[in-house]
Protein backbone atom coordinates (compact mmCIF):
# COMPACT_ATOMS: atom_id res chain seq x y z
CA UNK A 1 0.00 0.00 0.00
CA UNK A 2 1.24 3.55 -0.72
CA UNK A 3 1.56 5.96 2.52
CA UNK A 4 0.28 9.03 0.00
CA UNK A 5 -0.07 9.35 -3.36
CA UNK A 6 2.57 9.25 -5.71
CA UNK A 7 2.84 10.11 -9.54
CA UNK A 8 4.49 7.12 -10.98
CA UNK A 9 4.59 3.57 -9.74
CA UNK A 10 7.28 1.40 -11.41
CA UNK A 11 5.33 -2.40 -11.82
CA UNK A 12 7.35 -5.68 -11.15
CA UNK A 13 6.60 -8.80 -9.96
CA UNK A 14 6.87 -10.38 -6.54
CA UNK A 15 10.18 -12.36 -7.03
CA UNK A 16 11.79 -8.77 -8.13
CA UNK A 17 10.74 -6.58 -5.85
CA UNK A 18 13.36 -6.59 -3.30
CA UNK A 19 16.21 -7.79 -5.86
CA UNK A 20 19.19 -9.60 -4.16
CA UNK A 21 22.35 -7.46 -5.36
CA UNK A 22 24.58 -10.58 -5.16
CA UNK A 23 22.65 -12.32 -8.28
CA UNK A 24 23.84 -10.91 -11.51
CA UNK A 25 20.04 -10.92 -13.21
CA UNK A 26 18.60 -9.53 -10.59
CA UNK A 27 21.02 -7.02 -10.10
CA UNK A 28 20.31 -6.31 -13.77
CA UNK A 29 16.61 -5.38 -13.31
CA UNK A 30 17.95 -3.31 -10.04
CA UNK A 31 20.13 -1.43 -12.36
CA UNK A 32 18.03 -0.91 -15.39
CA UNK A 33 14.70 0.71 -13.33
CA UNK A 34 17.11 2.54 -11.13
CA UNK A 35 17.73 4.20 -14.18
CA UNK A 36 14.42 4.75 -15.01
CA UNK A 37 13.71 6.14 -11.16
CA UNK A 38 16.05 8.75 -11.77
CA UNK A 39 14.98 9.47 -14.84
CA UNK A 40 11.44 10.39 -13.42
CA UNK A 41 13.23 11.98 -10.33
CA UNK A 42 14.79 14.56 -12.67
CA UNK A 43 11.50 15.64 -14.03
CA UNK A 44 10.04 16.10 -10.54
CA UNK A 45 7.70 12.69 -10.79
CA UNK A 46 7.71 10.92 -7.29
CA UNK A 47 8.39 7.50 -8.33
CA UNK A 48 7.40 4.12 -6.48
CA UNK A 49 8.14 0.44 -7.29
CA UNK A 50 5.51 -2.10 -6.27
CA UNK A 51 4.11 -5.65 -7.53
CA UNK A 52 1.30 -5.60 -9.94
CA UNK A 53 -0.28 -8.37 -8.03
CA UNK A 54 -0.08 -6.64 -4.59
CA UNK A 55 -3.36 -7.38 -3.09
CA UNK A 56 -3.32 -4.72 -0.68
CA UNK A 57 -2.28 -2.13 -3.56
CA UNK A 58 -4.66 0.97 -3.86
CA UNK A 59 -4.27 1.58 -7.82
CA UNK A 60 -6.18 4.89 -7.49
CA UNK A 61 -3.01 6.46 -5.47
CA UNK A 62 -0.68 6.79 -8.47
CA UNK A 63 -0.77 8.61 -11.33
CA UNK A 64 0.32 5.85 -13.67
CA UNK A 65 1.71 3.03 -13.54
CA UNK A 66 4.56 1.83 -15.79
CA UNK A 67 5.27 -1.91 -16.83
CA UNK A 68 8.93 -2.72 -16.28
CA UNK A 69 9.21 -6.16 -14.68
CA UNK A 70 5.82 -7.99 -14.80
CA UNK A 71 7.70 -10.76 -16.19
CA UNK A 72 5.28 -13.46 -14.69
CA UNK A 73 2.28 -12.48 -16.25
CA UNK A 74 2.24 -15.34 -18.54
CA UNK A 75 1.98 -17.60 -15.89
CA UNK A 76 0.01 -15.77 -13.87
CA UNK A 77 -2.52 -14.99 -17.04
CA UNK A 78 -5.84 -16.04 -15.05
CA UNK A 79 -4.81 -13.57 -12.67
CA UNK A 80 -3.37 -11.07 -14.87
CA UNK A 81 -6.12 -11.03 -17.60
CA UNK A 82 -8.81 -9.46 -15.05
CA UNK A 83 -6.11 -7.40 -13.19
CA UNK A 84 -5.66 -5.70 -15.52
CA UNK A 85 -9.12 -4.93 -16.62
CA UNK A 86 -9.36 -3.63 -13.07
CA UNK A 87 -6.45 -1.51 -12.35
CA UNK A 88 -6.86 0.27 -16.08
CA UNK A 89 -10.57 1.61 -14.52
CA UNK A 90 -8.48 2.94 -11.86
CA UNK A 91 -5.29 4.68 -12.97
CA UNK A 92 -3.62 5.15 -16.40
CA UNK A 93 -1.25 2.08 -17.57
CA UNK A 94 2.08 2.89 -19.52
CA UNK A 95 2.02 1.07 -22.65
CA UNK A 96 -2.07 0.84 -22.31
CA UNK A 97 -4.80 -2.17 -21.09
CA UNK A 98 -5.83 -1.97 -24.93
CA UNK A 99 -2.39 -2.38 -26.67
CA UNK A 100 -1.55 -4.86 -23.87
CA UNK A 101 -4.35 -6.82 -24.84
CA UNK A 102 -3.56 -6.74 -28.43
CA UNK A 103 0.33 -7.53 -27.48
CA UNK A 104 -0.41 -10.37 -25.26
CA UNK A 105 -1.27 -12.93 -28.09
CA UNK A 106 1.56 -13.25 -30.45
CA UNK A 107 -1.17 -13.71 -33.10
CA UNK A 108 -0.72 -9.67 -33.35
CA UNK A 109 1.96 -10.86 -36.04
CA UNK A 110 -0.66 -11.98 -38.26
CA UNK A 111 -2.22 -7.80 -38.19
CA UNK A 112 1.14 -6.80 -38.54
CA UNK A 113 1.72 -8.29 -41.61
CA UNK A 114 -1.46 -7.37 -42.92
CA UNK A 115 -0.26 -4.05 -42.68
CA UNK A 116 2.37 -4.82 -44.30
CA UNK A 117 5.76 -5.73 -41.65
CA UNK A 118 7.82 -8.26 -43.28
CA UNK A 119 7.34 -10.91 -40.36
CA UNK A 120 9.32 -14.36 -39.84
CA UNK A 121 6.75 -16.89 -41.92
CA UNK A 122 4.42 -18.02 -39.32
CA UNK A 123 1.61 -20.83 -38.50
CA UNK A 124 -0.68 -20.35 -36.13
CA UNK A 125 -2.62 -22.73 -34.24
CA UNK A 126 -5.85 -23.03 -31.91
CA UNK A 127 -5.94 -24.95 -28.65
CA UNK A 128 -6.99 -28.53 -29.58
CA UNK A 129 -6.83 -27.79 -33.59
CA UNK A 130 -6.06 -31.50 -34.26
CA UNK A 131 -2.91 -31.54 -36.81
CA UNK A 132 0.60 -32.45 -36.73
CA UNK A 133 3.69 -31.19 -36.69
CA UNK A 134 5.16 -32.76 -40.13
CA UNK A 135 1.73 -31.87 -41.52
CA UNK A 136 2.50 -27.84 -40.71
CA UNK A 137 5.73 -28.12 -41.79
CA UNK A 138 4.58 -30.17 -45.13
CA UNK A 139 1.92 -27.56 -45.98
CA UNK A 140 4.18 -24.97 -45.57
CA UNK A 141 7.39 -26.33 -46.96
CA UNK A 142 9.85 -25.62 -43.84
CA UNK A 143 12.43 -28.22 -43.12
CA UNK A 144 12.98 -26.58 -39.95
CA UNK A 145 10.91 -24.74 -37.38
CA UNK A 146 10.49 -23.31 -33.90
CA UNK A 147 7.17 -23.80 -32.04
CA UNK A 148 5.57 -22.09 -29.38
CA UNK A 149 2.85 -20.99 -27.24
CA UNK A 150 1.16 -17.71 -28.70
CA UNK A 151 0.89 -15.96 -25.16
CA UNK A 152 4.20 -16.80 -23.15
CA UNK A 153 7.78 -15.10 -23.00
CA UNK A 154 11.11 -16.06 -21.83
CA UNK A 155 11.41 -19.55 -24.02
CA UNK A 156 8.30 -20.89 -21.75
CA UNK A 157 7.74 -24.66 -24.51
CA UNK A 158 9.47 -23.61 -27.10
CA UNK A 159 11.49 -25.91 -28.94
CA UNK A 160 13.16 -26.43 -32.22
CA UNK A 161 12.58 -28.87 -34.66
CA UNK A 162 14.15 -30.15 -38.02
CA UNK A 163 12.41 -32.81 -40.29
CA UNK A 164 15.13 -35.37 -39.12
CA UNK A 165 13.99 -35.65 -35.75
CA UNK A 166 10.02 -34.34 -36.41
CA UNK A 167 8.42 -37.71 -35.52
CA UNK A 168 10.27 -37.66 -31.81
CA UNK A 169 8.93 -34.01 -31.07
CA UNK A 170 4.92 -35.59 -32.19
CA UNK A 171 4.05 -36.03 -28.47
CA UNK A 172 5.75 -32.52 -26.81
CA UNK A 173 3.72 -30.56 -29.70
CA UNK A 174 0.17 -32.60 -29.23
CA UNK A 175 0.79 -32.19 -25.61
CA UNK A 176 1.45 -28.26 -26.15
CA UNK A 177 -1.33 -28.02 -28.70
CA UNK A 178 -3.66 -29.59 -26.54
CA UNK A 179 -2.97 -27.09 -23.43
CA UNK A 180 -2.93 -23.79 -25.24
CA UNK A 181 -2.87 -21.99 -28.76
CA UNK A 182 0.39 -22.12 -30.53
CA UNK A 183 2.30 -21.20 -33.18
CA UNK A 184 4.92 -22.38 -35.62
CA UNK A 185 7.72 -20.41 -37.01
CA UNK A 186 10.22 -21.21 -40.12
CA UNK A 187 13.56 -21.52 -38.17
CA UNK A 188 15.44 -18.57 -39.21
CA UNK A 189 19.42 -19.07 -40.05
CA UNK A 190 20.47 -15.70 -39.04
CA UNK A 191 19.22 -16.30 -35.43
CA UNK A 192 22.63 -18.40 -34.90
CA UNK A 193 24.92 -16.82 -37.37
CA UNK A 194 24.71 -13.33 -36.60
CA UNK A 195 21.48 -13.11 -33.81
CA UNK A 196 18.74 -10.94 -33.35
CA UNK A 197 18.66 -7.20 -33.19
CA UNK A 198 16.66 -5.37 -30.76
CA UNK A 199 15.49 -1.85 -31.20
CA UNK A 200 14.35 0.26 -28.95
CA UNK A 201 11.86 2.77 -30.41
CA UNK A 202 10.20 5.36 -27.63
CA UNK A 203 7.59 7.58 -28.66
CA UNK A 204 7.58 6.51 -32.26
CA UNK A 205 11.39 6.94 -32.73
CA UNK A 206 14.11 4.64 -32.49
CA UNK A 207 16.53 5.35 -29.83
CA UNK A 208 19.22 2.68 -29.43
CA UNK A 209 19.59 -1.09 -30.29
CA UNK A 210 21.65 -4.52 -28.59
CA UNK A 211 22.42 -7.22 -30.70
CA UNK A 212 21.76 -10.63 -28.91
CA UNK A 213 23.56 -13.99 -30.22
CA UNK A 214 23.15 -17.59 -28.94
CA UNK A 215 25.37 -20.02 -26.62
CA UNK A 216 26.71 -22.34 -28.90
CA UNK A 217 25.16 -25.20 -29.16
CA UNK A 218 21.52 -22.94 -28.64
CA UNK A 219 18.94 -21.11 -30.21
CA UNK A 220 17.47 -18.75 -27.68
CA UNK A 221 19.34 -15.79 -27.52
CA UNK A 222 18.03 -14.55 -23.80
CA UNK A 223 20.59 -14.13 -21.56
CA UNK A 224 19.46 -15.91 -18.48
CA UNK A 225 19.64 -19.15 -21.66
CA UNK A 226 23.23 -18.50 -22.14
CA UNK A 227 22.67 -15.87 -24.68
CA UNK A 228 25.10 -12.76 -25.18
CA UNK A 229 23.71 -9.19 -25.24
CA UNK A 230 25.94 -6.16 -26.46
CA UNK A 231 25.26 -2.60 -28.34
CA UNK A 232 24.61 -2.21 -31.28
CA UNK A 233 24.71 1.01 -33.66
CA UNK A 234 21.45 0.75 -35.50
CA UNK A 235 21.56 1.61 -39.18
CA UNK A 236 19.37 4.07 -41.02
CA UNK A 237 17.35 0.84 -43.00
CA UNK A 238 17.52 -1.01 -39.61
CA UNK A 239 15.69 2.15 -37.87
CA UNK A 240 13.22 2.48 -40.65
CA UNK A 241 11.78 -1.13 -40.24
CA UNK A 242 11.63 -0.57 -36.38
CA UNK A 243 9.82 2.29 -36.28
CA UNK A 244 7.64 1.28 -39.53
CA UNK A 245 6.63 -1.85 -37.04
CA UNK A 246 5.33 0.26 -34.19
CA UNK A 247 3.66 2.49 -36.43
CA UNK A 248 1.92 -0.52 -37.49
CA UNK A 249 -0.24 -0.71 -33.98
CA UNK A 250 -3.61 -0.29 -33.68
CA UNK A 251 -2.23 2.69 -31.53
CA UNK A 252 0.82 4.18 -31.00
CA UNK A 253 2.49 3.00 -27.83
CA UNK A 254 4.86 5.05 -24.82
CA UNK A 255 7.68 2.80 -25.74
CA UNK A 256 8.28 -0.59 -27.57
CA UNK A 257 11.08 -2.87 -28.16
CA UNK A 258 11.05 -4.58 -31.93
CA UNK A 259 13.29 -8.27 -32.08
CA UNK A 260 14.08 -8.94 -35.79
CA UNK A 261 16.30 -11.09 -37.98
CA UNK A 262 18.59 -9.88 -41.19
CA UNK A 263 18.41 -12.28 -43.89
CA UNK A 264 20.60 -10.63 -46.10
CA UNK A 265 21.22 -6.54 -46.18
CA UNK A 266 17.97 -4.81 -46.08
CA UNK A 267 15.57 -7.79 -46.12
CA UNK A 268 14.77 -7.83 -42.26
CA UNK A 269 11.71 -10.18 -40.69
CA UNK A 270 10.18 -9.12 -37.55
CA UNK A 271 10.11 -11.45 -34.56
CA UNK A 272 8.37 -10.08 -31.70
CA UNK A 273 7.12 -6.47 -30.98
CA UNK A 274 7.20 -6.56 -27.23
CA UNK A 275 4.66 -3.63 -25.51
CA UNK A 276 4.00 -5.55 -22.39
CA UNK A 277 7.54 -5.52 -20.38
CA UNK A 278 10.17 -5.50 -22.17
CA UNK A 279 13.65 -5.55 -21.09
CA UNK A 280 14.78 -1.98 -22.64
CA UNK A 281 18.41 -2.43 -22.39
CA UNK A 282 19.07 1.31 -20.67
CA UNK A 283 22.17 0.20 -19.25
CA UNK A 284 23.91 0.28 -23.03
CA UNK A 285 22.65 3.76 -23.30
CA UNK A 286 21.78 5.60 -20.09
CA UNK A 287 20.12 8.87 -22.38
CA UNK A 288 17.53 6.86 -23.73
CA UNK A 289 16.30 6.43 -19.78
CA UNK A 290 15.23 10.07 -20.15
CA UNK A 291 13.73 9.55 -22.98
CA UNK A 292 11.50 7.50 -21.86
CA UNK A 293 10.90 9.37 -18.96
CA UNK A 294 9.76 12.12 -21.00
CA UNK A 295 7.40 9.89 -22.66
CA UNK A 296 5.79 8.72 -19.37
CA UNK A 297 5.13 12.25 -17.99
CA UNK A 298 3.60 13.00 -21.40
CA UNK A 299 1.00 10.34 -20.64
CA UNK A 300 0.38 12.43 -17.72
CA UNK A 301 -0.79 15.67 -19.17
Amino acid sequence: MLEQPVDIVILTEDRYLHPDLNNWYQAQIAQEEGLVVAALAKLGLSVARRSWSDPAMDWSRCGAAVFRSTWDYFERFNEFEPWLGQVSQQTRLINDAELIRWNIDKRYLADLERAGVAIVPTHFLARAQATSLADVMQERGWDEVVFKPVVSGAARLTYRVGRADVEASEACFARCVAGEAMMVQAFEPAIVDTGELSLIVIDGRASHAIRKTVRAGDFRVQDDHGGKVEAHLPSAAECRFAEAAVAACPRPPSYARVDFVTRREGDFRLMELELIEPELFFRFHPPAADLFAAAVKRCLI
